[in-house]
């Protein structure tokens, strides 16, 4: 059996999974706190010290494991985490790190670029020459593979579609410009435009549905309203759609890929999302009937950076 190990660093949590890849499933999980900011060689000698205990929960020593691989947060090239805010981290060597720590050679990469790779190799763009993420989280992240390959670009900023201007002088973005596509479709600005849009509309069921308390309001809401054909929700899902549509044509535009996946937490909400974005895509996107580029929705979910992280290795041939 060939066994790799995936690794997904978060600011708050580290998730490690032990993957087999003839069977194409994770064997074995486990998880701590990543007590952020600390250094890199700190959490390195954390990481690598869970995955041993876990490869030898299955009977295994580093002498089976294939490779490791590392998603993480911030902007990496070529294995070095070139910035982190959440972990405190500039020009850390964090594959070389756990590589020499275990003996075993090991990638890294951003996370959100290791959930597109994910969908890309085992997910929704299996069998597909290309493929374009954004997850739709706290920010709005996105990563590009092509041909199996992950494209980090000149210096490992490429794939920042949260950054892709779709509101020129509109709402400013946590970057400092205005209009980001992340202002308008992470689940904070998603949140916050709930909030003040449900204060202009005092009948809304949504001050129920919240029991007066705006604390209590999430990015799930305004779906949850909608389906009760609340007036209020239903202009600012209006509006979500017509940012993210905005960003994800631009992309289309660009680079035709064959599919571009919608991930993060918001895109649990399935078609209240994926249609009226398909149907606005088609109208502002250039593309034959038949050839189009494909909008789907993520397969993997809280596990993409494990599995993504896992199967960096397939891009340097090691399988």
């Amino acid at each position: 059996m060939s066994y790799c190990i995936g690794v997904d660093l978060g600011g708050t949590n580290i998730a490690i999974g032990i993957v087999d890849l003839k069977t194409k499933r994770i064997v074995k999980k486990g998880g701590m706190k990543t007590r952020a900011p600390r250094s890199c060689d700190e959490i390195s000698s954390d990481i690598v010290s869970l995955c041993k205990k876990l490869i030898s929960q299955i009977n295994l020593t580093f002498r089976n494991i294939e490779w490791i691989g590392v998603a993480a947060p911030g902007i990496l090239k070529d294995g070095v985490v070139v910035s982190a805010s959440n972990l405190g981290w500039k020009n850390q060597p964090l594959a070389y790190t756990i590589a020499k720590l275990s003996g075993v050679p090991t990638f890294a990469t951003n996370d959100a670029n290791a959930a597109a790779y994910a969908e890309a190799i085992w997910g929704v763009g299996r069998g597909h020459r290309s493929l374009v993420m954004l997850t739709l989280g706290t920010g709005v992240g996105g990563g590009i593979v092509i041909d199996g390959k992950i494209w980090e670009g000149t210096n490992g900023f490429a794939g920042e579609i949260g950054h892709v201007i779709v509101d020129m002088d509109g709402r400013v973005c946590n970057c400092g410009k205005r209009g980001c596509l992340e202002a308008y479709c992470s689940s904070t600005s998603l949140v916050s435009e709930t909030k003040r849009i449900m204060k202009l509309y005092p009948d809304s069921i949504m001050w129920q549905m919240c029991e007066g308390d705006l604390n209590r309001i999430n990015g799930i809401t305004p779906f949850k309203a909608r389906n009760q054909a609340d007036e209020a929700a239903g202009l600012i899902l209006d509006d979500f759609v017509k940012f993210l549509a905005r960003g994800v044509s631009n992309i289309i535009n660009i680079l035709q890929p064959d599919i571009v996946c919608i991930g993060g937490g918001i895109s649990a909400e399935g078609d209240a999302i994926m249609i009226p974005l398909r149907e606005r895509v088609e109208r502002m996107s250039f593309g034959e009937n038949g050839r189009r580029t494909e909008i789907k929705t993520a397969k993997f979910f809280n596990d993409a950076g494990i599995i993504g992280g896992a199967l960096l290795g397939m891009q340097k041939g090691k399988v």
